[in-house]
């Protein structure tokens, strides 16, 4: 699966949210700030999963569609597997 540059921005963007949670632990800043900080990168984390997972579903469904005779039941296990991990 490729992945687009709107993942990869996104991933950019949980590391600097990351970064920043470190910075602020280390500069001894309120829990308050340091949790706000952590919560926001970790619904980004669950974003991105989820758009991975989805796009990864649509390429499953596209390739079954494409190829009848491949085995959609192990495609669309992979997918659910998938989505049980994301969450």
């Amino acid at each position: 699966m490729a992945y687009d540059k709107a993942i990869v921005n996104r991933i950019n963007r949980l590391q600097g949210q990351i970064n920043g949670a470190l910075k602020m632990i280390e500069e001894g800043q309120g829990c308050r700030d340091v949790i706000t900080q952590l919560s926001a990168a970790k619904n980004a984390l669950n974003r991105t999963m989820n758009i991975i997972v989805s796009e990864n579903l649509v390429q499953c469904v596209k390739e079954t569609m494409d190829n009848p005779d491949e085995n959609a039941d192990e495609l669309v296990k992979e997918a659910v597997e998938l989505l049980n991990k994301s969450k």
